[in-house]
């Protein structure tokens, strides 16, 4: 008798922990199914058509780590989509638009977002590679006694073939280096060249800093002053200011997380307002107490750019007032289902374009003699705020600990102090070292050493 209530005792006990592990399983999958599904379709849309390039490459590179190998993704090049789902499950749909790139189907219909209007700036007609850099893309001889060509050379060369820090391959695509404002050396792998846009991920916030900072020279929006977002007027968050969104440190309740499910993976893969979502947030910290790194807080950056110009100038206004400035044509900034540009996370530019960018801040913000950024617009970037205890972060770029002392405190100690850099994931990057007239690019797909990378380029430049 004693060992059948035992018996009994252990199979119900294995039948709750049988309930409990199903339970989990299910959660996990309603959490997680859909952002499977929508970062799959998402990013193979966009290889696709805006990168023109075969799927089953985008698989075997992009698409190759758990748990984004349990997706199934379909191209159907009749609509210029790309259908994602987990075992038939949590279908999620990208669709393509000329010249804005792919966008996820969240909240809105497809009807309504393909119906929605952008009028985009037509780009100049005339031939750039008869045009000389940086103001097209004819390359003079850049041959110069401070720069070590076999040195160079070789850590370009290194730099290709490095594995990622998990000792994986790393896909680099593209390497570019400008020294004192010319192309001193240019690399590309096999399918790609100088033509070949590439996503620029987080180097997106940068972007979007830049766009403000265009905004804040034609006195429209203040920093200093609270950040105009209509949802926290006349409560806690309406103390929030525009610097501080800049500086990642708002207070809003979000986690940069993409290991799970949770703030970041459903404002990317399942919200089809992005910055709506994150503006509904909770404070989490008193604002400007704590540094948060938030992809959301440059989404909300974003909409203020939208809301600040108008949404009939909206879509032109950051090719127009900033990007075709600078001579940066194949920039294509993504929108979300509402028609804001994603400004966290999805832009997509070639190589040289991303080093055109870094040429405007490492020029103080000035292009062919005109001031674009406020002239004051780059120290300030490169400040990091009282919150940043590390002293890594200005306004949405990185900074190699600009204050920090010792260069145990930096994070690339072979590189110097006042270097800053746009960084986006699998180490899209867009390096500035002012002190040795220095902008480097590098884009692919995992990251690679950057400090050791950034070390041969510097053992080559005197």
């Amino acid at each position: 008798m004693y060992n059948m209530r035992g018996r009994r005792r252990w199979l119900r006990i294995a039948a709750a922990v049988l309930i409990l592990i199903l339970g989990t399983a299910i959660w996990y999958a309603w959490q997680a199914f859909p952002i499977i599904s929508g970062f799959g379709a998402k990013n193979m849309a966009s290889a696709v058509y805006l990168q023109h390039r075969d799927p089953a490459s985008v698989l075997k590179e992009e698409l190759a780590f758990f748990p984004i190998t349990l997706g199934r993704y379909t191209v159907n090049k009749s609509d210029s989509s790309v259908t994602g789902s987990v075992w038939g499950f949590a279908t999620c749909k990208a669709i393509y638009r000329a010249g804005l790139g792919c966008t996820l189907v969240n909240d809105f219909t497809e009807d309504v977002i393909r119906k929605q209007h952008f009028n985009l700036p037509a780009k100049p007609l005339q031939n750039t590679d008869t045009i000389s850099w940086p103001y097209g893309n004819k390359i003079t001889d850049s041959t110069s006694p401070a720069v070590n060509r076999v040195l160079l050379q070789h850590a370009i060369d290194d730099a290709m073939h490095m594995l990622s820090k998990k000792q994986e391959p790393a896909y680099t695509r593209a390497v570019l280096v400008v020294y004192d404002g010319k192309i001193v050396a240019e690399k590309y792998a096999p399918g790609y060249d100088k033509n070949s846009v590439m996503i620029g991920w987080s180097m997106s916030k940068s972007l979007t800093a830049a766009v403000i900072g265009v905004l804040v020279k034609q006195g429209r929006l203040n920093p200093d002053a609270p950040a105009p977002v209509p949802e926290w007027k006349q409560t806690p968050k309406g103390k929030i200011t525009l610097k501080q969104l800049l500086q990642q440190t708002s207070g809003l309740d979000y986690v940069e997380d993409y290991s799970q499910p949770g703030t970041a993976n459903s404002m990317l893969f399942e919200k089809g307002d992005m910055a709506a979502f994150i503006a509904s947030l909770p404070l989490k910290f008193r604002p400007g107490t704590v540094f948060n790194y938030s992809s959301g807080n440059a989404n909300i950056l974003s909409r203020i750019i939208r809301q600040t110009v108008g949404d009939s100038a909206y879509a032109a206004f950051p090719y127009q007032s900033l990007f075709h400035k600078i001579n940066m044509y194949s920039l294509v900034l993504e929108p979300d289902a509402s028609g804001t540009y994603i400004g966290s996370s999805y832009s997509y530019a070639t190589a040289r374009d991303f080093a055109r960018f870094g040429l405007l801040y490492y020029n103080n913000g000035m292009w062919r003699g005109e001031q674009i950024l406020p002239a004051n617009w780059v120290k300030e970037t490169i400040k990091p705020c009282a919150a940043d205890k590390q002293k890594h972060y200005g306004y949405q770029f990185w900074l190699n600990g600009y204050c920090a002392g010792g260069s145990n405190k930096r994070l690339y100690p072979d590189v110097p102090v006042d270097m800053y850099f746009a960084d986006g994931f699998g180490g899209q990057n867009t390096f500035i070292i002012p002190s040795k007239k220095l902008v480097v690019v590098r884009l692919g797909v995992n990251s690679i050493d950057e400090n050791k990378f950034l070390k041969g380029i510097l053992q080559a430049v005197n």
